[in-house]
C-alpha cells in the first residue's frame, strides 16, 4: 500500500472511531437519562409567551432579517482579512475587485436602510 493511501486509511480509521464514539455516548445518554413525559413539554415555546390564547403571535420577520444582515457583513469581514494580507501581491486588480465587492455590499446595506430593516422598534 502506498504512503498516500495509508494516510487516507489513517484518516478513515480516526473518522470511524469518532463516529462510533459519538454514537456510543448518545446511546449511553439515552439509556441513563430519566424519561418523564408531560403534556407541557411538547407545546411550542417562543420568547416566554405561551403559544395559546389571544395574546400569542409569532416574532416579527424583521428580527430575522436583521440577523441575516449581521451574518452577511460578518462574512464580508472574513473575505476582507485575507485580501488585506495579500494586497501587495494582488496590486491594482485586487484593489479594484475588492472595491466592487464592498460597493455591492454597500448597496445591500443602503437598500436595507431605506426599507427600514435596521430600525429596532
Amino acid at each position: 500500500m502506498s504512503q498516500f493511501l495509508r494516510q487516507y486509511l489513517t484518516v478513515a480509521i480516526f473518522g470511524g472511531a469518532a463516529v462510533l464514539m459519538v454514537g456510543a455516548m448518545l446511546g449511553l445518554g439515552k439509556l441513563l437519562r430519566p424519561t418523564r413525559p408531560q403534556a407541557g413539554k411538547y407545546i411550542n415555546y417562543e420568547c416566554g409567551v405561551d403559544p395559546v390564547g389571544v395574546g400569542w403571535s409569532q416574532s416579527q420577520i424583521r428580527y430575522y432579517v436583521f440577523a441575516l444582515l449581521f451574518v452577511m457583513f460578518d462574512v464580508e469581514a472574513v473575505f476582507i482579512f485575507p485580501w488585506a494580507v495579500r494586497l501587495e501581491a494582488l496590486a491594482v486588480f485586487g484593489l479594484a475587485e475588492m472595491g466592487v465587492f464592498v460597493f455591492i455590499l454597500a448597496l445591500g446595506l443602503l437598500y436595507a436602510w431605506r426599507k427600514g430593516v435596521l430600525r429596532w422598534v
